[in-house]
C-alpha cells in the first residue's frame, strides 16, 4: 500500500502496544517512521522491524526540550515531519483523598503538555511542508468521568479540547488536528490499569481486564491494530476534509 507514500511520521510512545501498531501501520502504508519514545533500547527494537523506514528517537515528552532535540533529529535525517501522533500517555488511580501533587503534575506534564509542546515543536516543519495531519490521543475516559480517576480523565478531557482549539487555530496552514479516544485496547498499560482496578475494587488479578471486555457492545477488548487502521485514515488524504473531530475507536462503548 501507498496511502503514505513520502510522508514523514514522528509517533510519540511508539515502541509498545498501541504506538507499536501506529509505526508499523504507517510503514506498511509508505511512510517513513520516527519512533519515539523514553525507553531507547524498545524505541530501536520497533524502528529495526521497519528497516530503512524507521528511525528511533529518544524523548521524554514531559520535557519540552526533549521534544524540540528529537524533532530536529528527525528534521535532520528526513527534512521534515508530514504526520505527527502524540500516542505517549500515562495512567494512575486514586480517589480524590489520595490525589497529590507529584502524580496531578506528572500526569498533566505527559498526558496534555507532552501533546501540546510536541505540536508546538513541529507546526514549523508542517508550514513549510505545506501541511500536516495532527492525532492526538484521548480516551473514552476524556468523554466521561469515572471513580478514582479524576486526574486521567480530566487530562483526556482537556485533550480534545486541545485537537479543537489548535484545529482551528492551524486550519488555514493546512494543518488538520484530531484525535481518537480509544476504550478498553490490549495493551501491556492495560495490565498496570487492570492490577490498580484490583486494588481499589478488591478483585483478582485479570478480572476487571475480563469484565470491561464482555462489557463492550462488540463483545471484546480491542487491539492495537485497531486503533491503528483509524490513523492510517486521519493521517491520509482520504481525511482531507476532516479535522477538530475525536473519533472514537471503542467497540460501541460511548455514543457522540
Amino acid at each position: 500500500m501507498s496511502r503514505l507514500a513520502g510522508k514523514v511520521a514522528l509517533v510519540t510512545g511508539g515502541a509498545r502496544g498501541i504506538g507499536r501498531a501506529i509505526c508499523e501501520a504507517y510503514a506498511a502504508a509508505g511512510a517513513k517512521v520516527a519512533v519515539a519514545d523514553l525507553r531507547q533500547d524498545d524505541a530501536k527494537a520497533a524502528a529495526r522491524t521497519l528497516g530503512n523506514q524507521g528511525m528511533a528517537i529518544t524523548m521524554n515528552v514531559a520535557d519540552p526540550a526533549s521534544i524540540a532535540r528529537g524533532v530536529a533529529d528527525v528534521e535532520a535525517a528526513w527534512g521534515g515531519i508530514d504526520i505527527l501522533v502524540n500516542n505517549a500517555g500515562i495512567f494512575n488511580m486514586a480517589s480524590i483523598d489520595k490525589v497529590t501533587v507529584e502524580d496531578y503534575r506528572r500526569q498533566y506534564d505527559v498526558n496534555v503538555g507532552g501533546t501540546i509542546f510536541a505540536i508546538q515543536a513541529v507546526v514549523p516543519s508542517m508550514k513549510k511542508r505545506g501541511g500536516g495531519s495532527i492525532i492526538n490521543f484521548s480516551s473514552q475516559a476524556g468523554r466521561r468521568g469515572e471513580p478514582n480517576i479524576v486526574i486521567y480523565c480530566s487530562t483526556k478531557a482537556a485533550v480534545i479540547s486541545v485537537t479543537q482549539s489548535l484545529a482551528l487555530e492551524l486550519a488555514g496552514d493546512n494543518i488538520r488536528v484530531n484525535a481518537i479516544a480509544p476504550g478498553v485496547i490490549d495493551t501491556p498499560m492495560w495490565d498496570t490499569v487492570d492490577a490498580q482496578f484490583a486494588e481499589y475494587e478488591n478483585k483478582p488479578r485479570g478480572q476487571k481486564k475480563r469484565e470491561v471486555g464482555e462489557a463492550v457492545p462488540l463483545g471484546r477488548m480491542g487491539d492495537p491494530g485497531d486503533v491503528a487502521d483509524p490513523c492510517v485514515f486521519l493521517a491520509s488524504d482520504e481525511a482531507r476534509y476532516i479535522t477538530a473531530q475525536t473519533l472514537n475507536v471503542d467497540g460501541g462503548n460511548w455514543m457522540s
